[in-house]
């Protein structure tokens, strides 16, 4: 297992954040500013659609007093509804880690939960932590089983964040094994590091009316790379960074050429997923309290205060023009923000794996 470990620092100014809720009133512990004060956030998946099409799944934010905020089990794939798939598209998904009786991962990698939380420890220290399994799968391949479709798999993925201090801020970003299906078709270990692929036999996550795509002759180009900047995270404005900053995750950029039977290009789609996003940031005066408790959060003297960054938004548009405003639960789905597809008419052949 690789592992990244980075010092960050001097981050930009910070965002508005989104709304909250409020705090009990019985609590014995001073709040830390909403604003400016240290926070950490923490995302399972999300994804850019051309530019700036944007699809965000539930953010975790850590609460204004010691304690965390969890994604829940039940998200378990990316896109899970109708209101998702308008954005996403219906060829690709996103499993994150737990599956029924039909695996979409490798054999003798076990069904799991993913641990996806942002917390506020009884020091005031904001830490982040994304551990999960993840698989990207084309359905436009028609496999009879999910793991016939699975093209890429992060095995193992954890990424995490530590604010300790204006001189002490850490990123950790690692994974057991990445695997990618081959020239061949066989999907295989490509390395711990981070891999860029070349023609991997990949369709676009949507097609458009009427669009004739030759499936054998479209390919795609992937990178799977890790996060090291605020701005390579896929977040809404309530995800905010500060005078010190740390970040992790991991990035993977895919270019689809999509082609028709003669092979002639008919368009280009560019798509860009953060698997396991996590953040922490501090004003540059910050002081931790002494310590209390150990664990993310631990022992807080009143309940955690639910952070999740609430959903809605709109979808991008392709040749569909009837597409709507998604509005989502607070726990529920995904924020989507939207705008037309790029599509840039490119060609280039494919060329073997290498690795990062």
């Amino acid at each position: 297992m690789t592992r990244f470990v980075t010092k960050l620092a001097a981050a930009t100014a910070a965002v508005a954040l989104a709304s909250v809720p409020g705090l009990a009133s019985a609590q014995t512990t001073q709040a830390v500013d909403e604003k400016t004060g240290p926070v950490s956030f923490a995302n399972v998946a999300s994804v850019r659609i051309g530019n700036p099409g944007s699809l965000i799944t539930e953010t975790q934010r850590s609460p204004l007093t010691p304690g965390q905020s969890k994604l829940s089990p039940d998200r378990t794939v990316v896109p899970r509804d109708d209101g998702e798939k308008n954005t996403f598209g219906d060829k690709w998904a996103v499993n994150l880690g737990r599956f029924g009786a039909q695996s979409p991962f490798p054999p003798g990698i076990a069904s799991r939960d993913h641990n996806v939380l942002a917390a506020l420890q009884q020091t005031t220290v904001p830490t982040a932590v994304a551990e999960s399994n993840y698989a990207l799968l084309d359905n436009g391949r028609g496999g009879a089983k999910p793991a016939d479709n699975t093209v890429l798999v992060l095995e193992g993925a954890k990424s995490s964040v530590d604010c300790s201090s204006p001189t002490k801020a850490t990123s950790s970003t690692s994974v057991g094994k990445i695997w990618v299906r081959d020239e061949t078709g066989a999907l295989k270990p490509s390395g711990a590091s981070g891999v860029d692929v070349k023609g991997l036999k990949l369709g676009p996550p949507s097609v458009i009316k009427n669009e004739n795509i030759g499936k054998d002759e479209t390919t795609s180009d992937l990178t799977v790379s890790r996060v090291t900047a605020f701005d390579q995270l896929i977040r809404q404005d309530g995800w905010r960074d500060g005078d010190v900053t740390a970040v992790a995750g991991w990035k993977v950029d895919i270019v689809t050429h999509v082609r028709d039977d003669a092979g002639k290009d008919l368009r280009e789609a560019r798509t860009t997923l953060v698997l396991g996003g996590v953040s922490c940031s501090i004003p540059k005066n910050f002081v931790a309290k002494p310590a209390g408790g150990t664990g993310p959060g631990a022992a807080p003297e009143q309940p955690a205060v639910p952070g999740t960054v609430p959903a809605g938004g709109i979808p991008p548009q392709a040749a569909d023009s009837t597409r709507t405003v998604v509005g989502l639960g607070l726990l529920g789905g995904g924020i989507v923000i939207g705008a037309a597809a790029m599509l840039l008419f490119r060609r280039r052949k494919p060329v073997p794996v290498r690795e990062k």
